[in-house]
């Protein structure tokens, strides 16, 4: 199963990758993920993300699908992968399809603005192992200590009213069209928000034929 998670910044994509992870016992493939390990490790990439992400825009599509084509060649990937944070552009979406990178169903989860702006200012991201909480939905057990790591819990800069106004924005204008360019494939299935994340998993679960 080769899925492709879409939605606004916030929507939970983060959460349902590593829900169906588990579910389907495939990788999670998070750019955001990774990108964030090469600033951390304050690689040259790493570097030239940093600015990128802390002024709320996308990052180039050469590195973002370089980064993409050398995950998905690794073993763990053999019975197929989540894509978490691609592809965000038409362009990408082109670029995987002529990578070879294919996918059995593409997952939009659709969820309001007001909603996600309300969201991201609770969300919390362990500085050390990336894991994602929210000081509502998914609140650590300790408050500001990863239960994974024990790592110190801190809000993202694009996480914060300004930041998230902005990727919305680019959300809107880059990335939603993606869902026009996925349904003519036959590839969309979109799936409504629900009050819990477990309930929105279920629904995720059923439209994949699980």
């Amino acid at each position: 199963m080769k899925l492709i998670l879409l939605g606004a910044p916030g929507a939970g994509k983060g959460t349902q990758a590593e829900i169906l992870c588990k579910e389907l016992k495939i990788p999670t493939i998070s750019t955001g993920n990774i990108l964030r390990a090469a600033i951390k490790a304050g690689t040259e990439i790493g570097k030239q993300v940093e600015a990128y992400m802390n002024a709320g825009k996308l990052v180039p599509d050469d590195v973002i699908i370089s980064i993409i084509q050398d995950r998905v060649k690794a073993d763990d990937c053999k019975n197929g992968y989540i894509l978490d944070g691609v592809p965000r552009t038409i362009a990408q979406a082109e670029a995987l399809e002529k990578v070879g990178i294919e996918f059995d169903n593409v997952i939009s989860i659709e969820i309001s603005d007001e909603t996600i702006m309300d969201r991201m200012s609770g969300r919390r991201v362990c500085e050390t192992c990336g894991a994602s909480y929210h000081l509502v939905a998914v609140p650590p057990k300790v408050a500001g200590v990863c239960d994974k790591c024990g790592g110190k819990l801190i809000q993202r800069h694009d996480d914060e009213p300004e930041t998230v106004k902005e990727r919305l924005e680019v959300y809107h204008r880059e990335t939603e069209p993606l869902k026009d360019f996925y349904k003519k494939r036959g590839l969309l299935k979109t799936v409504e928000n629900q009050p819990t994340v477990a309930e929105t998993s279920e629904v995720i679960l059923r439209a994949i034929g699980r």
